[in-house]
């Protein structure tokens, strides 16, 4: 029986994959924005043996929200326990597990347990809740569904790639370049406009309309993680056509007197509109030269931009 307040949700879906292929893609957090949803970005700290402390950035509800977790994983029983450290309100505790079952060669049943506690044990806020719990629950094992079932096809659909700069300056004026995403309409010419809201533990949310080559723009929304003054991790919610999905992870780092920024990004592409963006002809090796070429050159045009302001602080 669970404690006085404590109220409990269990939510379970059936995959064509081996219990064992199911298990390593939960274990490996480092993915989990690429596979789940509602992830925006994730920190991994190993404690000890089968321990480790996670921070994860996530929407829930339609908020970005923030929060740390001990996990303790148990590869022989395909079982990871997880407990949340830190809360964010509605939220007063929360705590589970992701139990993964064979059934037969081939096929598994992963089952998501949850139990959590409201604030005060507020109604309102164990609606909020429950409602989250549910949404993200039977999101993030459908996406783990999707993700596993197609892996071997979703290979050639997925990359990454990154572009670097070596300058002198600070790491740290680097960061605030690309951290003050308010000013690049002003400081970048390939952004016509934008607008940047600021949430606690570092979350921004970023809308940008950007320009292409040929003189058309496109809108894009992003959540981003920032962590001064190192990274910048970010997550686009609002896609162009050809991309079903997109994050990326700007890098800061001092080596001697310079500063090396790296620019990464994964993505994913939505195979379904490669002819109507590309025409007849395209495949998914078009699509792929295409997007990188589109992103490479965004990514190396705000790096050139960002070590300039660099340079001209240090004078």
């Amino acid at each position: 029986m669970p404690a006085p307040g404590v109220h409990e949700a269990e939510h379970d879906i059936t995959v064509a994959a081996p219990a064992s292929a199911v298990y390593r893609l939960i274990a490996d957090v480092e993915q989990w924005p690429r596979i789940f949803p509602p992830t925006i970005h994730v920190d991994r700290e190993e404690l000890d043996a089968g321990r480790e402390r996670i921070r994860i950035w996530a929407t829930a509800n339609g908020e970005a929200k923030h929060w740390t977790s001990r996990r303790t994983l148990d590869p022989e029983g395909l079982r990871i326990e997880f407990r949340q450290e830190v809360s964010t309100a509605p939220v007063a505790a929360m705590g589970g597990a992701w139990v993964v079952e064979s059934l037969g060669p081939g096929r598994s049943r992963v089952r998501l347990l949850h139990d959590y506690r409201a604030v005060d044990d507020d109604p309102e806020g164990l609606r909020w809740i429950d409602e989250a719990v549910d949404r993200n629950s039977r999101a993030e094992l459908a996406a783990l569904k999707e993700n596993v079932e197609n892996a071997h096809a979703a290979e050639a659909w997925t990359f990454s790639f990154s572009d670097t700069v070596r300058t002198t300056g600070s790491a740290k004026d680097m960061y605030d370049f690309i951290d003050e995403a308010q000013l690049w309409s002003e400081r970048l010419p390939h952004v016509a406009s934008v607008q940047l809201a600021r949430q606690p533990s570092g979350l921004q949310v970023l809308k940008m309309e950007t320009r292409a080559k040929d003189g058309s723009t496109h809108l894009t929304e992003s959540y981003r993680v920032c962590l001064p003054f190192e990274r910048i991790a970010y997550k686009q919610t609002t896609l162009p056509a050809l991309m079903s999905l997109h994050t990326g992870l700007w890098t800061f780092a001092e080596d001697g007197a310079e500063v090396v920024a790296t620019s990464r990004h994964t993505v994913v592409l939505r195979t379904e509109n490669i002819t109507e963006v590309l025409g007849p002809d395209a495949g998914v090796a078009e699509a792929r030269e295409y997007v990188r070429g589109a992103l490479s050159a965004n990514s190396r045009a705000t790096l050139g931009h960002a070590g300039d302001y660099a340079r001209a602080r240090r004078r």
